[in-house]
């Protein structure tokens, strides 16, 4: 499956591919769309904060670890899914952690905006 493609052919199909990736991902997984617009209405609301520019990527940061993390384990859940739907303790596990992953950036992202909102919010 490798491509013969080089230069700025190679970059083409790779944003290609990506976008590929989302159409994909954003029709046939429900959590996907779910952190889409959730991270679009915090990411938004990040904008209306009384932060600085450090501050306001601080913020946005944890918002794009969190559609990267459910991307991974839309990843992991296709491939586990593709070996076999018969139910596997080590699917299950590889299943579990991938979700532990999103989880992880939620937490990840309400820590965030707390150690940085907080101060604000008590000012």
């Amino acid at each position: 499956m490798k491509s013969d493609a080089t230069g700025i052919k190679r970059i083409l199909k790779a944003f290609h591919y990506s976008f590929n990736g989302f159409i994909s991902a954003f029709r046939s997984e429900a959590a996907f769309r779910q952190d889409v617009a959730f991270c679009l209405v915090m990411g938004v609301i990040t904008f209306f904060l009384p932060v600085k520019r450090t501050e306001l990527v601080l913020l946005i940061l944890p918002l794009f670890l969190i559609l990267m993390a459910e991307l991974i384990n839309t990843s992991i859940e296709c491939l586990v899914d593709r070996i076999g739907e018969e139910y596997h303790i080590l699917s299950k596990k590889a299943k579990d952690i991938g979700s532990l992953l999103v989880f992880l950036a939620f937490v990840y992202w309400g820590v965030s905006w707390y150690i940085i909102l907080l101060p604000i919010l008590i000012r």
